[in-house]
């Protein structure tokens, strides 16, 4: 039975906006205050998605959550009417209020860490939505998350969608974008790679100084057990402290893998030898070699990964061979990083191309794209018994793309959120969009 992998994109919700609510996200504090076009950044996903389907890869799409969390205002002691919830928010707690109205769902790679089939022992793809509880924003994300995830892996012969881990420190998890997976095939049993921030109780390897280490090892050992995943090819490595406070919140800010191939700077990981030696052991013991792609310092800087988002890339299997990388435009636009892409290409190496794709509005609130996509390796079977319109081809994309323009507005600030006129145009958005993607009933509205 053939395995594909599948890219479940997240689609840009109508309340993008620039609140800077996520410290150690330099971009995303960098930009707040700024003007943001939610039309144009839905758009630029859309388009994004119908590329890479038309160019053979099966693209999918994530719905965006419902906002604002009214729920979360009122259990914070905001009362009266949905109005005056809203101006009391803004007047007295416009970060809170921001963050009510929070469309970083957008970002599906930290919506669950997947183990697909071959890796786990009953045979089913497993999905634990991730708790995001190092930020507000986005810790009021997993519920609505793991209804959305249900209603589209909805067959439980095929699927498992697991309650998000318990909402507490020692058990932050950040999902996908702390996690890698390496196969010889995708049907093939794998190595899962579990890139932790901190430690809870072990402290022995210090950690960050500047900002939070926001995935956490005992959680990254609790996903692994639940998916049942075998200990000899599961592999925990940290986070360079030195890296996050630099401004790598994620692993997928520094590091990116597909198969058998991991493309890593060099100051991704804790002691890197002994790291990628038991990486290297595990692959061995799943009966396949690792193959790496390492880029030094000297020739692109921390500064300039966290700038570019270079690492923060899709690395994707090209149906003639070798990897394509897809880059964010800002990649071209500074000069150390392009000339690095171009020395790879020039190598000879598993990286035979590169593709550029202008995500702007994505990468000014600090997510390049690898962070709008959860990765899902489905057999045949599986990806028949998916639930709701989801799949991309042209059809899907012009109908998407027509109600984004319906829908959306090309310019929202935190100011704004305060107008109750932007709630019945959110709702009256995502009533369709149920309808457009066949999953009626996902949205519950009050």
């Amino acid at each position: 039975m053939k395995f594909h992998e599948v890219n479940f994109d997240g689609l840009v919700g109508p309340t993008h906006h620039y609140a800077g609510l996520s410290s150690g996200n330099i971009a995303s504090t960098g930009n707040s205050g700024a003007v943001a076009n939610p039309r144009e950044a839905a758009l630029q996903g859309l388009d994004k998605m119908l590329a890479l389907a038309e160019r053979g890869f099966v693209q999918a799409v994530l719905p965006p959550l419902y906002r604002p969390n009214l729920e979360l205002l009122r259990s914070l002691g905001f009362g009266g009417s949905d109005e005056n919830v809203l101006c009391n928010a803004q007047r007295e707690e416009p970060a809170i209020l921001c963050a009510a109205w929070s469309a970083s769902a957008m970002w599906a790679a930290n919506a669950a860490t997947v183990s697909p089939s071959s890796d786990t022992p009953d045979g089913r793809v497993h999905f634990t939505p991730a708790n995001l509880n190092a930020k507000l924003h986005r810790a009021q994300e997993h519920r609505s998350t793991a209804r959305a995830l249900r209603r589209i892996f909805a067959d439980t012969q095929y699927f498992v969608v697991h309650d998000a881990l318990a909402d507490v420190g020692a058990l932050g998890d950040e999902g996908a974008a702390n996690h890698m997976r390496f196969a010889p095939g995708h049907g093939e049993p794998g190595v899962e790679c579990f890139v932790f921030g901190r430690s809870e109780f072990d402290k022995s390897d210090g950690g960050p100084q500047r900002f939070q280490g926001r995935q956490t090892l005992e959680a990254s050992r609790a996903v692994a057990r639940r998916h049942g995943l075998a200990m000899d090819r599961t592999v925990f490595v940290q986070q360079n402290p030195a890296a996050i406070d630099a401004g790598v919140f994620h692993n997928d800010v520094i590091a990116v893998s597909n198969l058998n191939l991991l493309f890593f700077h060099e100051e991704a990981f804790v002691d890197e030898g002994s790291s990628l030696e038991r990486l290297q052991q595990a692959c061995k013991r799943a009966g396949f070699a690792l193959q790496t792609v390492r880029l030094r310092t000297a020739d692109v800087s921390l500064e300039e990964v966290v700038q570019s988002y270079l690492f923060n890339s899709q690395l994707l299997e090209r149906p003639g061979g070798g990897m394509l990388l897809v880059v964010p435009s800002e990649c071209r636009e500074n000069t150390r990083v392009s000339a690095c892409l171009d020395k790879l290409l020039d190598s000879g190496g598993p990286i035979r191309e590169v593709v550029t794709f202008d995500l702007r509005q994505s990468m000014r609130n600090g997510g390049g794209p690898a962070c709008l996509r959860l990765r899902v390796v489905l057999n045949d079977a599986q990806l028949a018994a998916v639930r709701g319109r989801v799949f991309i081809d042209r059809s899907l994309h012009a109908e998407l793309s027509g109600w984004v323009r319906r829908h959306y507005r090309d310019h929202l600030t935190a100011h704004d959120l305060s107008d109750p006129l932007l709630v019945m145009e959110v709702q009256e958005a995502l009533l369709e969009l149920e309808s457009v993607l066949q999953l009626q009933g996902l949205y519950a509205l009050a």
